[in-house]
């Protein structure tokens, strides 16, 4: 169980939103499938957020906003869309066998009316050029 002193100071780790997705992807943490994600560079350019670093730690939450585990950056690296490779999109743990999988799946929730919201373009798409952060992490503690 973690306690507030293993949280205190560290930063949230939200996967996706609120709901079955977040959930889904949660236990895929947990239990060692999800071992990558990725988001896009225009995410974290719109709320002026740094880039991940290699040894940075967050506390991931679940759909209630309750602490689940923590979690350790392993690995970032900066790629197009088009440069995603089959280790990854298997690694992110929600059953890909293709980065063509992979992409419909991840283009679909960046193309949906929440993500659309958030970034706050109506006419949001991302292409094969699209700027990703492709996150490798370990748990740390549960």
């Amino acid at each position: 169980m973690l306690t507030a002193a293993d949280i205190a100071g560290l930063p949230l780790e939200e996967f996706a939103f609120p709901g079955p997705l977040r959930d889904q992807l949660v236990r895929a943490i947990v239990d060692g499938s999800k071992t990558s994600t990725t988001s896009l560079v225009d995410g974290y350019e719109l709320d002026d957020e740094p880039l991940p670093e290699i040894g940075g730690r967050g506390v991931v939450v679940d759909s209630a906003g309750q602490p689940v585990c923590i979690i350790e950056t392993t690995a970032v690296r900066i790629a197009r869309l088009s440069d995603v490779d089959e280790q990854h999109a298997r690694d992110e743990g929600e059953g890909y066998e293709t980065v063509s999988d992979w992409r419909r799946g991840h283009e679909q929730f960046w193309h949906s009316p929440e993500h659309i919201a958030e970034m706050s373009t109506p006419d949001y798409r991302v292409t094969d050029a699209t700027v990703a952060v492709l996150v490798r992490f370990r748990v740390v503690r549960r």
